[in-house]
């Protein structure tokens, strides 16, 4: 189980943290902005049957966010959420995936806006029309972690593209998400970059968020990738220390884009914009800016926007 996953503003909804923000039921990570249109309909998700509302019943108040499982897992959106909400007349539908879920959801036009960290693919659907006005909003950087033993000898080298191929020599245990994530499309361009092909019992994908791929390394003793933000705010890090940071390979840049109306009729072109304006505002960079200082000492995520100048 993720370790993350008990948080008050989360719900467990067959087998999977789904969050929520102003809405009663279950989105689930096969969540789609097409039930809307259909009425209730019955999602069978892993035995589970959940009816969601029509869009009609939901009206131009709900914006739905794609977004990461990172800015979930550190508990970022149970701020940006409420305060988006308090100076708004909207009300927020989270569902946290992966970039590359998350993007897949804008590009059918189930999504209102989207949060993401995987540039290339968020640069080709700004190319083809499909996601408009993309900003940069915050970032954090990257870091392997692994056991503490380090059977690989990986501790404090500077780059990350050596440190993988010493834990491929030595056939450590490395656990990936596999999840199409921003996370693990930059853990593949490291690969290959480090001229490997990860492939046998050493290499294993979980399919699963950074928290409860965090979660699993630990337990199986293992190496994995994770962005920092979601590493400090993991509850289980007993035994799992970041070996591997500073690389400038492990930027970890994350975007706002609103998903155009041209997708579908159903977008909410208005409260995408909304909400993608308040992420880049003064008020929201400050919430950014300032989330986990108190409890972690540092933020978790630097706020970058170009802030729009007060009048």
């Amino acid at each position: 189980m993720d370790p993350l996953s008990d948080r008050s503003a989360a719900s467990r909804c067959a087998g999977r943290t789904v969050r929520r923000v102003g809405l009663r039921g279950c989105l689930g990570t096969s969540f789609s902005r097409r039930v809307f249109h259909s009425g209730a309909i019955l999602l069978a998700l892993a035995s589970v049957v959940t009816v969601t509302p029509s869009r009609a019943q939901l009206g131009t108040r709900e914006v739905v966010l794609a977004t990461t499982t990172s800015t979930r897992d550190a508990g970022l959106l149970d701020v940006l959420g409420p305060a988006f909400e308090r100076a708004s007349r909207y009300r927020v539908l989270t569902v946290a995936v992966g970039s590359g879920q998350a993007l897949r959801m804008a590009r059918r036009g189930d999504a209102d806006v989207v949060l993401a960290h995987s540039p290339d693919a968020e640069r080709q659907l700004e190319a083809a029309g499909l996601v408009r006005n993309r900003r940069r909003v915050m970032y954090n950087d990257f870091v392997i972690v692994g056991p503490r033993a380090d059977p690989a000898a990986i501790r404090g080298m500077p780059e990350a593209v050596r440190a993988l191929q010493a834990v491929f020599r030595r056939g450590a245990p490395f656990f990936s998400r596999g999840d199409e994530s921003g996370t693990h499309a930059l853990e593949r361009r490291l690969w290959r970059r480090a001229g490997i092909e990860p492939a046998g019992d050493w290499y294993r994908e979980t399919g699963q968020g950074m928290g409860a791929t965090l979660t699993i390394a630990q337990e199986r003793r293992a190496y994995t990738l994770a962005d920092r933000g979601t590493y400090l705010a993991w509850r289980g890090r007993d035994d799992l220390d970041i070996l591997v940071e500073g690389d400038t390979a492990l930027f970890n840049q994350y975007h706002v884009m609103e998903v155009s109306p041209t997708n579908a009729p159903r977008v909410n072109a208005a409260g995408g914009k909304a909400f993608a304006d308040f992420l880049v505002s003064a008020e929201g960079q400050r919430l950014i800016r300032d989330f986990g200082v108190e409890r972690y000492g540092r933020a978790l995520f630097v706020p970058n926007a170009v802030v729009p100048a007060q009048r």
